[in-house]
């Protein structure tokens, strides 16, 4: 697995980016055997430190976890137990549900996610208009996968995303979960009106 660790103002040390690399293999090794990359990143806060990692585990699958500590090795190891939580609960509903092989040997529809910024004020034939328009500021290409509704709200809290788009492997029609400002999970399905 390659890893990268990086510290934001801060200076790591040779011993922690050694211990950093032992762990996430060892967490990686026991719950996911083929993780393909890792990003650290320590940064300091006031009088705690930080650590944010986000594990490319495979195909489609992004985990990220977030650790604070007074110390950089306290707030790895934090971050890093909230890796491990996520990668046991992915292996344990993997090994719960039997899968339906000419599912998952469908091909997966492509998407593209942007981000939106709302411009303050804008100009229109010389006079200032408030919010006129919105403006790309980011583009990623995304997979839309064929998943059951637990299976993609297993994915959206693996990668700690609030809201992810899927075709549904019971109706086939495109269906969105996302997470509620009261912490629930909600369903958006299309179909289910019909």
């Amino acid at each position: 697995m390659d890893i990268k660790v990086s510290g934001k103002q801060v200076d790591l040390s040779d011993a922690l980016r050694e211990r950093v690399a032992r762990s996430l293999d060892t967490i990686a090794g026991k719950y996911f055997d083929h993780a393909l990359d890792a990003q650290v990143t320590f940064s300091r806060a006031r009088s705690f430190f930080t650590c944010d990692i986000n594990v490319h585990a495979g195909r489609g699958l992004t985990l990220r976890g977030e650790g604070e500590a007074a110390d950089a090795n306290s707030a790895f190891d934090d971050a890093a137990e909230h890796i491990a939580k996520r990668l046991r609960r992915y292996r344990r509903r993997v090994n719960e549900h039997a899968r339906d092989l000419a599912r998952r040997d469908a091909p997966q529809e492509a998407g593209t996610q942007y981000v939106l910024r709302q411009e303050d004020e804008a100009a229109v034939d010389g006079a200032v208009v408030d919010g006129a328009h919105a403006t790309v500021i980011a583009e990623t290409a995304m997979d839309i996968a064929r998943l059951s509704v637990g299976e993609a709200v297993m994915r959206m809290d693996l990668a700690d995303l609030p809201v992810l788009m899927f075709r549904n492997s019971t109706s086939g029609e495109l269906n969105v979960v996302y997470r509620r400002g009261d912490g629930h999970i909600g369903w958006i399905d299309p179909t289910s009106r019909k």
